[in-house]
């Protein structure tokens, strides 16, 4: 049983590094095509990968890269959705 719940553990733990890492370089790429004029990734597809776990990484690039920092959706929604997601943790674990 014990094995069980590592075993799981460790593939929710190798996911929200994929996906942190996914929504961090889509915030990056967004930036660098916002820098060059091109076709932009959409809110739609940020918010969507950061609810889908990759908040942290959002974050992380947001103000790394002075992307989206200006928007109140975003300034407001990624740290949101991440306090969501830290208390769905905290509750799961319990």
């Amino acid at each position: 049983m014990v094995m069980d719940s590592i075993s799981t553990l460790k593939i929710i733990l190798f996911y929200l590094m994929i996906i942190n890492t996914v929504c961090y370089f889509m915030f990056f790429w967004d930036k660098r095509l916002a820098k060059r004029g091109r076709r932009r990734i959409s809110e739609k597809s940020l918010f969507l990968t950061a609810i889908l776990g990759g908040s942290l990484g959002g974050l992380l690039a947001m103000y790394m890269f002075r992307h989206k920092t200006l928007h109140r959706k975003f300034k407001l929604g990624m740290p949101l959705i991440l306090i969501v997601q830290l208390a769905l943790l905290v509750y799961l674990l319990r």
